[in-house]
């Protein structure tokens, strides 16, 4: 198997096998896609970074400017093996054979599944820490579930949907939402999918209010990500 210089397209062709929704990924630099023979059997994609990550600072000892950022560091947003080709250490290869392509002194990347498949530290990037859920969050869920939700199927929106239809009335879980948001604004932005840079409590609380099933069970799936305990690596690059 080999890489190659991919593209968005190749990403998407794959994005149905990833666990987050394609449409959140955005500020693309690089995608490379491993091939065996013509097929593609998984894809990397390298995003532009964010401006502010306290994580960040942990791992460099200080805090990059925004010229920095853009000429030194890229993120590894996506790394996705096709099925049929999983458990043979391919994401592992994706990482480590493209580190040195992107061009770049410093890679990070923030993964969920590096807690149970340290695929990315075998590919020599390092952990720099494991983020907890918020308790917050963790309230939110224990409600969900005295209310019938199984968290574990929360990232299926098919499932939120039928439990969300199985209630007498969706304003238990509105009022959930609403508690969350109360309690900690950070997720505001990010349960309702919006490219909007801030939401007050008062703004969130009014979209809740005026949510359908549908849009309740994309919020009930984005609140199950927010559980997982996430891992910070960070790559530098060799100095020659």
């Amino acid at each position: 198997m080999y890489v190659a210089e991919g593209s968005v397209e190749d990403y998407h062709k794959f994005s149905g096998f990833h666990y987050r929704d394609s449409k959140q990924v955005a500020a693309v630099y690089k995608v490379f896609v491993l091939k065996r023979r013509d097929e593609v059997s998984g894809v990397i994609l390298y995003k532009y970074p964010g401006l502010a990550y306290q994580r960040r600072r942990e791992a460099l000892g200080r805090v990059l400017i925004i010229q920095e950022l853009n000429r030194d560091l890229t993120t590894i947003a996506r790394v996705v093996v096709h099925p049929k080709y999983r458990t043979m250490g391919l994401g592992t290869k994706l990482v480590k054979d493209t580190l040195s392509l992107v061009d770049k002194p410093y890679v990070e990347m923030v993964a969920v599944m590096a807690k149970y498949n340290p695929f990315a530290e075998k590919a020599e990037m390092k952990k720099i820490l494991e983020s907890k859920p918020n308790p917050a969050v963790l309230e939110a869920i224990e409600k969900l579930r005295k209310l019938g939700f199984n968290p574990v199927f929360l990232s299926s929106e098919k499932y939120n949907r039928h439990q969300l239809r199985a209630l007498q009335s969706a304003s238990q879980v509105k009022t959930i939402l609403r508690d969350l948001s109360k309690a900690v604004g950070i997720y505001r932005k990010r349960l309702l999918s919006s490219q909007k840079a801030y939401y007050t409590h008062q703004e969130f609380c009014h979209h809740v209010g005026r949510a359908d099933i549908e849009k309740l069970a994309k919020m009930l799936r984005i609140l199950g990500f927010l559980t997982q305990t996430k891992v910070y690596l960070f790559w530098k690059k060799h100095q020659s």
